[in-house]
């Protein structure tokens, strides 16, 4: 596979480096020989200096033959035109990154598909609907629904060592998984759930059942909506609040998506230092939504603005110690949900460490939907967690594929990969060792990082 990749920023060189860890072709260009010798030097892929716009360039860099063409400069004007572009000159596939909301509304993408655009990608409103899933409960970490209304759900809870002791003859509501092994758990709560991996010490485990939860552990769920309150008691969350006080440190574009995403009946508090972005944010944040004019590390603000009452805090400004640390001085003052936008890739695990509460990267983000379009079976939706080198993706099985020939313990699926849950006929269930899977079944299945293209022959 041959992919071109115009633009040599964040999310470009983000790409550029996860792909070139596949083992794929990839040209990087840009404009800025600068910017394309910071990558030369700790990546081993092919850079070009080129205008992505170039007619000539384009072909110079081999597009007739390229499978798939991603331009994501800061322009959004740019992407658009080289994306059309790139169609035009034989490319199979195009993504042009974006930053106007109306584009993305489904009556408009047949334009897009017209001029030869394959995908629209926007960053900032994928990292909105993160932000704003995550926030449905302030004891998860992150959460994901699937299906349309997501009976199905993956979700990531911090392990803390304050809870109860455990106690087989108490009721289960009194129960807690510290301490104890995935099949001990199981035995005891009805295999309600699925522990599909353990974010410790740095390193995300693919558990068994003899794998102990210990204290600190990110670990992550897969179980159907009614089980989630369940799982809220057995972590010792269950007295955590309902999100209602939001303060967002940050009047960017990824603050405003982040008003629109957010439930209205939510209060919302957006501190912005600078004045005249602060004029600006009046005509486009919600109703509900509130704009102060400050600085986001002036801790004497934050109390007087009522900090110390907020249900979240989400710091979304373009510095990412700002970010930590403010979420960490937020936790520390009681605040129970707190959210970081990271960029740095660099930083993930020190925001883990310092248990900053939910990390949003757009460029991994953005990376989740890009990534989908290189499988090449049937694959509606990818997701690759920001702090844990996974992935979790969903399938559609089709007739006479790989997984419907046997039961899921005979499959010989590769270690790191597990079969979380599914749909079948509309209803949302979990999957096992001794599920027998038919065509049409939606699987959802969770991946550590490196092993999703493995499951394309089991699922074409």
């Amino acid at each position: 596979m041959k992919i071109i990749i115009a633009g040599a920023g964040a999310v470009g060189t983000h790409l550029a480096r996860m792909l070139s860890a596949e083992n794929i072709n990839v040209i990087l260009l840009d404009e800025s020989e600068e910017r394309l010798s910071k990558v030369n030097s700790d990546l081993d892929i092919m850079t070009m200096v080129a205008d992505p716009t170039s007619i000539g360039d384009l072909k110079k860099a081999g597009i007739e033959s390229a499978d798939l063409f991603i331009t994501v400069t800061p322009d959004e004007s740019t992407n658009i035109m080289c994306g059309c572009i790139a169609r035009q000159l034989g490319c199979k596939r195009t993504v042009a990154r974006i930053d106007n909301y109306e584009y993305m509304r489904p009556e408009n993408k047949r334009i897009f598909e017209n001029v030869g655009i394959s995908s629209l990608i926007y960053p900032e409103l994928l990292a909105s609907r993160e932000i704003a899933d995550s926030c449905k409960f302030s004891w998860v970490r992150q959460l994901w629904e699937f299906g349309e209304k997501g009976d199905l759900v993956l979700l990531s809870v911090k392990m803390h060592d304050d809870h109860p002791i455990y106690d087989k003859e108490i009721s289960n509501t009194h129960n807690v998984l510290v301490g104890h092994t995935l099949k001990e758990i199981g035995i005891s709560h009805g295999h309600k759930f699925h522990v599909v991996a353990i974010k410790r010490d740095g390193e995300t485990i693919h558990p068994n059942g003899d794998v102990k939860i210990m204290a600190r552990d990110l670990v992550f769920f897969m179980t159907t909506k009614e089980a989630v309150p369940e799982i809220a008691v057995l972590a010792g969350k269950s007295g955590y609040p309902q999100i209602k006080n939001t303060l967002i440190l940050g009047g960017g574009k990824l603050s405003v998506r982040a008003t629109w995403a957010l439930p209205p009946s939510m209060s919302i508090k957006v501190v912005e230092p600078d004045t005249d972005r602060c004029e600006r944010l009046g005509g486009l944040l919600t109703d509900n939504s509130m704009i102060i004019n400050g600085e986001g590390h002036d801790m004497d603000l934050l109390i007087d603005e009522g900090m110390d009452n907020m249900d979240a805090f989400i710091a979304l400004t373009e510095n990412d110690e700002e970010n930590i640390l403010a979420c960490v001085a937020a936790r520390r003052r009681g605040v129970r949900k707190t959210i970081a936008q990271v960029e740095n890739i660099d930083y993930l695990d020190m925001a883990e460490a310092l248990d900053v509460g939910t990390v949003i990267n757009k460029k991994v983000i953005a990376a989740s939907h890009i990534y989908q379009m290189l499988l090449k079976s049937s694959v509606d939706n990818v997701k690759m967690l920001t702090v844990a080198e996974a992935d979790v993706a969903e399938f559609v099985v089709k007739e006479g594929s790989r997984v419907t020939r046997d039961v899921v313990m005979n499959l010989g699926l590769p270690r790191g990969i597990n079969i979380g849950g599914m749909f079948r006929d509309g209803k949302a269930m979990l999957v096992g060792g001794k599920t027998q899977l038919q065509k049409g079944d939606r699987i959802v299945v969770f991946c550590i990082a490196g092993t999703l293209k493995r499951l394309d022959k089991f699922f074409k």
